[in-house]
């Protein structure tokens, strides 16, 4: 079994009051299918979403903007561009630029249209936005500001639930170093089932992410974690996996939870 990882430190967003008063408030209501933007009180523009489909839901919860990204391209999903990300989580939910249908159709980003998705990229600031996802219909501007400024802070558990919202690890993944490959640590030869969880940019950002989806997710603590280097494309990746026996039920778990996987073998 692998260590348990130190308490790690989570990155808070602005409380919902203050970026009322000077900030941007992003209101997303998976319900509804509407995102509802919020610019020093006043509402600045709304959308229609595309949230998470059956079994990649997008998680509930009041988030930070962890990183921007112009042009990106998914670490989990066959390298699928993300254009204009917001990073929410670590173990990769984000706002971006896509297909928005009438349905939800995500891995578990919450997706906008491209020209809205590029208008809200040039306005949010990271230290000035405050994210708020909910399975609350919400249909009106008011109603969104109601709803936020009751939706309790990371820390807290929501009503009728006793899992806190989802904290954001303080931690951010390093820059992709230059020419340089970072040794993976051996280990030994796994056995039971085998799933995926990420395929990160260096071995220090599959370590950050393990950490934070053993933070959520304590029943990762009993599975056997690999690192495995990869070339996809022209990209050097560090495919972040687990085995366990049974871990195919655990990576539906997840799934049902809002964090991405799948099945190896």
């Amino acid at each position: 079994m692998p260590a348990k990882p130190a308490a790690q430190k989570v990155q808070l967003p602005p409380p919902v009051t203050k970026v009322l008063q000077s900030g941007v408030l992003i209101v997303v209501s998976k319900s509804s299918r509407q995102m509802f933007v919020f610019k020093d009180g006043a509402l600045w523009a709304k959308s229609p979403v595309s949230t998470g489909k059956r079994g990649h839901g997008t998680p509930n919860g009041v988030f930070p903007i962890l990183q921007k990204r112009k042009f990106h391209r998914s670490n989990l999903y066959s390298n699928a561009p993300m254009p204009f990300m917001q990073r929410l989580t670590w173990s990769g939910i984000a706002i971006h630029a896509g297909h928005v249908p009438a349905y939800n159709a995500s891995h578990g980003c919450i997706r906008v249209p491209h020209g809205f998705a590029r208008s809200l990229f040039a306005l949010t600031r990271a230290e000035a936005t405050t994210v708020v996802v909910t399975n609350a219909a919400v249909k009106s501007d008011q109603a969104a500001i109601s709803m936020a400024l009751n939706m309790p802070m990371p820390g807290t558990s929501l009503p009728g639930s006793a899992a806190p919202p989802v904290l954001a690890s303080a931690n951010p993944p390093p820059q992709i170093e230059a020419l340089v490959l970072v040794p993976v640590q051996s280990q030994p030869a796994p056995t039971g089932q085998t799933i995926q969880l990420a395929a990160a940019q260096s071995q220090a950002e599959a370590d950050a992410l393990w950490a934070d989806l053993t933070n959520r997710h304590p029943q990762l603590l009993g599975t056997q974690r690999m690192i495995i280097p990869a070339v996809v494309g022209s990209r050097r990746v560090y495919r972040l996996r687990t085995t366990a026996p049974g871990a195919h039920a655990l990576c539906s778990e997840l799934k049902r939870s809002g964090t991405a996987c799948f099945n190896v073998s």
